[in-house]
């Protein structure tokens, strides 16, 4: 799910052209010689900040995004859409690549009008059929009246799927507009999905505000509307600096709101479009991982390692401060995904 407030979920939804999906034996995964080359990278990172394998320690309450003691890193998948039937197929050979993490659940963002939209719909009835994976379709107020989305909410419900993903959706790179007949915003469409059925649902929130938010009370405001209409829990937009999830966090936690809240993850690995993804979403990116994952374009290698070891050096802060689940916005690059995880310590189960 990837950008939203009102808007669209975490940054997929953003309309960000997807990039091209490696393949299974680029990065060399399960403690092979590149995973350990990572390792190594993840560790000259560390000791660039001056303290090898070391994180500075956060207060234990602002670890509170997910109210658990369990141990043990969770992880839940985002997907790109497929647009033609050959990303279809990649598509599926990225999910079939992550299925073995066993992740909490995993989601394709809404494809919008026409064939995306029903490729996108394909694919979920294909990932309950065929695999044992929990699916949280996302829906939107985007090219849909409300009687529309209601009836896809139904049928979700029907098929026995329990937790949809809630956002208002983007119009295509212009300012938002309503469509004719669809709900207004995310709220409205929380309150329409939570009529229907007692779904769980999950809503996005961005830790450095959405760029329509005049605020970030404001944005604070938005988010407790939609607990008030039936949300119950939420996902943040990407961010590239764990200091402002907690400050986030701390605001949301004094202002009443205890829903759990997972950090939303995106790997750098194209560093030009992530770049022009935080720019139009304003989210900055600190000098320090600008330092290490730009000017890589003509080197796909370094930059998957780069990824990689950046994305598992904030992941390991976080979890240090004492976070366990995340949100991957993997825009289909399985194997990165794949190898963050297994520096976590997630294991393949299968």
């Amino acid at each position: 799910m990837i950008p939203e407030s009102r808007a669209s979920a975490p940054f997929i939804a953003a309309g960000v052209a997807p990039m091209a999906t490696e393949g299974r034996g680029t990065i060399g995964l399960s403690c092979s010689l590149k995973c350990r080359w990572i390792e190594q990278a993840v560790i000259y990172v560390s000791e660039s900040n001056g303290q090898r394998g070391a994180s500075i320690k956060r207060p234990t309450q602002r670890a509170s995004s997910q109210s658990s003691s369990d141990k043990n890193v969770k992880v839940s998948f985002e997907f790109l859409p497929p647009e033609t039937a050959a990303g279809e197929r990649s598509l599926w050979r990225s999910i079939k690549r992550l299925e073995p993490l066993e992740p909490i659940d995993v989601g394709i963002t809404n494809g919008g009008l026409g064939s995306t939209r029903e490729r996108t719909h394909a694919m979920t009835l294909r990932i309950l059929s065929e695999t044992q994976l929990s699916v949280a379709p996302h829906l939107t107020c985007v090219s849909a009246t409300r009687h529309e989305v209601d009836e896809i909410a139904y049928n979700y419900w029907k098929l026995g799927i329990r937790k949809v993903v809630a956002i208002r959706g983007e119009s295509g790179g212009e300012a938002y507009r309503r469509y004719l007949g669809g709900y207004v915003d995310a709220t409205s469409l929380v309150a329409g999905i939570r009529a229907i059925a007692p779904f769980e649902i999950v809503v996005a929130v961005h830790p450095e505000k959405h760029p329509e938010s005049r605020s970030l009370q404001a944005e604070i405001d938005v988010l407790k509307a939609k607990i008030d209409a039936g949300a119950t829990s939420a996902i943040t937009q990407c961010f590239f600096d764990n200091e402002i999830f907690f400050r986030f966090l701390d605001r949301v936690r004094a202002a009443g709101i205890t829903i759990p809240i997972t950090p939303g993850i995106l790997p750098i690995y194209n560093f030009e479009k992530a770049a022009r993804f935080a720019s139009r979403w304003e989210i900055s990116i600190p000098d320090r991982v600008v330092q290490r994952v730009a000017n890589l374009a003509d080197d796909p290698d370094t930059r998957r390692v780069a990824a990689v070891a950046n994305t598992t050096e904030q992941l390991r802060d976080l979890v240090d401060a004492g976070v366990r689940d995340f949100h991957f916005y993997t825009l289909n690059q399985s194997d990165i995904v794949f190898a963050i995880c297994h520096m976590l310590g997630l294991r393949s189960k299968s």
